[in-house]
């Protein structure tokens, strides 16, 4: 019962948090910033009052380890939104994110010596061609979409790559940082949560420097259009709502997550996830009407069955049926 509560918290949470994020980024597309920092806070205050009652529990993990993995996650956090402000479309944004396994992948190789079968090396080939193909079908469309002089093209072509190395570096970051996360609960035991109130909480003070850009922000949104509110029967500027939204439903979809990893083996919650991030991006396309070509789609479709290479779930399914086969044979014994 509570997985198939967990699986339905993401699913609702994260397509939801998807739809008003990409409201928020259509309407005011350098948005990521107060983003970043109103699902931080929410995050930060539900922590510090249910799960260190109010400062009071000491945390299991030395914090020194907290403040490493902490500026690893506002780095990944507020890069991975700021790309949006480089003409980076959602659709290819969460293309990219999908290559998070394969990234932690290629630095496990590196740093902590791992070695894998070739099915692994396999599906790293195929993540990394499926978010080769989309990229340059994307670079096209910023180069023949951008009107203007040829100075204004290259401008626009140039301000997208560097969308595209932040979320490299984004990717690789978020990686490093799953291999320091494993290295630390093999130390001290696993404390998602108290590492999830953590790596919201520290960060805080970071977003001083983000200020003017978050005031800013925190003005236009004032400025947009009011909707009344049925429960409270008052007008808010519709921003306001979506931020809103965007943060309860962030909040959702990773305590789904959570409750996913604490009742389901490792191999489930990928599927979930990979399989939210698919129905996200379909949604995304038809609903918003985002530029998405044939070469999209196949792009697309190498990055998922990739990552389902990765999880090896041909090879759980072909054991559950074997299983099933076995079981009736007894039975006609």
């Amino acid at each position: 019962m509570n997985t198939i509560f967990a699986v339905l918290l993401v699913f609702v949470g994260c397509c939801s948090n998807v739809v008003f994020l990409e409201l928020l980024v259509r309407t005011f597309p350098g948005c990521g910033n107060i983003v970043t920092f109103a699902q931080f806070a929410f995050i930060a205050l539900e922590g510090f009052i249910f799960e260190t009652n109010f400062g009071r529990k000491e945390p299991a993990i030395p914090m020194s380890n907290y403040v490493i993995m902490v500026t690893m996650f506002f780095t990944v956090s507020v890069i991975n939104n700021y790309a949006l402000n480089f003409n980076i479309a959602m659709p290819l944004h969460m293309i990219f994110r999908s290559g998070s396994l394969i990234a932690n992948m290629i630095l496990g190789i590196i740093i902590l010596k791992k070695r894998y079968s070739m099915s692994k090396y396999l599906s790293i080939a195929m993540v990394s061609l499926g978010i080769f193909i989309c990229t340059i079908m994307s670079a096209r469309q910023v180069n023949t979409g951008a009107e203007g002089s040829e100075e204004q093209d290259v401008y626009a072509f140039l301000h997208w790559l560097l969308g595209i190395a932040m979320l490299t570096f984004a990717l690789l970051m978020s990686a490093r940082m799953g291999i320091f996360q494993e290295t630390l609960y093999k130390q001290y035991g696993k404390h998602s949560k108290e590492a999830l109130f953590y790596n919201h909480c520290l960060p805080l003070p970071g977003f001083l420097l983000l200020f003017s850009d978050i005031y800013n922000h925190c003005v236009l949104f004032s400025q947009s259009t009011p909707v009344e509110v049925p429960v409270i029967g008052q007008a808010v500027p519709v921003m306001w709502l979506y931020l809103l939204i965007n943060v309860i439903t962030q909040y959702v979809c990773i305590r789904g997550v959570f409750i996913l990893t604490t009742e389901c083996a490792s191999l489930t919650v990928t599927l979930v996830v990979t399989l939210r991030k698919f129905i996200s991006l379909i949604f995304s396309i038809l609903y918003f009407k985002n530029p998405f070509t044939a070469w999209h789609w196949v792009g697309t479709a190498v990055v998922f069955l990739g990552t389902l290479i990765y999880t090896e779930v041909w090879t759980s399914v072909r054991m559950a049926l074997r299983g099933k086969e076995e079981l009736k044979e007894k039975k006609a014994e």
